[in-house]
């Protein structure tokens, strides 16, 4: 069986979405969760507001997911 090397690049480039997405996700989560926890420390009012902001990086993740499953679909 021959393998096209442009099915090869297609799977390091939803790799890389994919695994790019998840720690850009997670990098803003964690600077976020701390601002959050912080001011939820301070004022707990505030919970709500922050634990939305904190579930907001997670959809970059999401959508390095689905730009990866796009992109192996071509294959």
């Amino acid at each position: 069986m021959v393998v096209d090397i442009a099915v090869g690049l297609i799977g390091i480039a939803a790799g890389l979405a994919m695994g790019l997405a998840g720690i850009g996700g997670a990098y803003g989560e964690a600077a976020i969760g701390a601002a959050a926890m912080g001011a939820t420390a301070e004022n707990p009012s505030l919970f709500v507001r922050g634990l939305i902001l904190t579930v907001l990086p997670e959809l970059i993740a999401v959508l390095g997911f689905v730009i990866a499953f796009l992109l192996i679909g071509k294959m």
